[in-house]
């Protein structure tokens, strides 16, 4: 089970009050800024692990135009129409911004500017209440982590098909399942990436379990490695 920390009470709590119970994962944005593609994207990967964890789960948001297309640009879902007052609430908002129900999800400010195709990765790598300074960011080591791990999965899909280790897939859990810990899931794939006991296609289907929280597009060069 998914648990948050409560901005609203600095106390870890459950997302939800049970598995089957809908939630709505409702955005607060106070500006079109990085800042606020960032409270997006914590949205969204919310949603993700709400998803992966068997809630059912609504997001709602409405971004303007341009914040939209650059949201897109990231991989992010857009809402579902029609979701105002639906399921348990789950408000992620920036900092100083209140609300008087559910559970508050807090996400601090961004500054300076980065490549969309680096965006996710970077933000994801920063604890959510952590601020990120953009101009200070190790760029280049993103950019090559994301290609080498993109064609290492390339490589791995090409062998036999293991499934995912169990000890794997908890810990993968156990980290998305503590307050969205996503620096510590990338922490397992790099684990994953250098271990000498895993075969190529467990590593595979690991890359491609993580990937359904993190949204790095990781199996999108599969096919181009002969």
């Amino acid at each position: 089970m998914l648990r948050i920390t409560d901005v609203r009470t600095g106390e870890s709590t459950d997302a939800v009050p049970a598995r089957r119970v809908l939630a709505r994962v409702q955005v607060h944005l106070s500006g079109a800024d990085t800042s606020a593609l960032r409270v997006l994207l914590v949205a969204d990967v919310l949603a993700r692990a709400l998803e992966i964890g068997g809630t059912p789960t609504v997001t709602a948001a409405d971004p303007p135009g341009d914040l939209r297309a650059r949201a897109d640009a990231l991989g992010i879902r857009r809402a579902e129409a029609g979701t105002a007052g639906a399921g348990t609430a789950l408000h992620v908002l920036a900092p100083g911004d209140t609300v008087t129900d559910g559970i508050r999800v807090e996400v601090a400010p961004v500054t300076g500017t980065a490549d969309p195709a680096l965006l996710r990765m970077i933000l994801l790598a920063t604890p959510r209440r952590e601020p990120v300074d953009l101009t200070v960011a190790d760029l280049e080591g993103a950019r090559e982590t994301l290609a080498r791990w993109r064609k290492a999965v390339a490589t791995w899909a090409t062998r036999p098909s293991k499934p995912v280790p169990e000890a794997v897939r908890q810990e993968l859990r156990a980290a998305w399942e503590d307050d969205l810990d996503v620096p510590a899931v990338l922490d397992v794939l790099r684990r994953v990436e250098s271990a000498e006991d895993m075969p190529d296609g467990a590593r595979f289907e690991t890359y491609a379990f993580a990937d359904r929280l993190l949204g790095l597009e990781l199996t999108r060069d599969i096919g181009s490695v002969l």
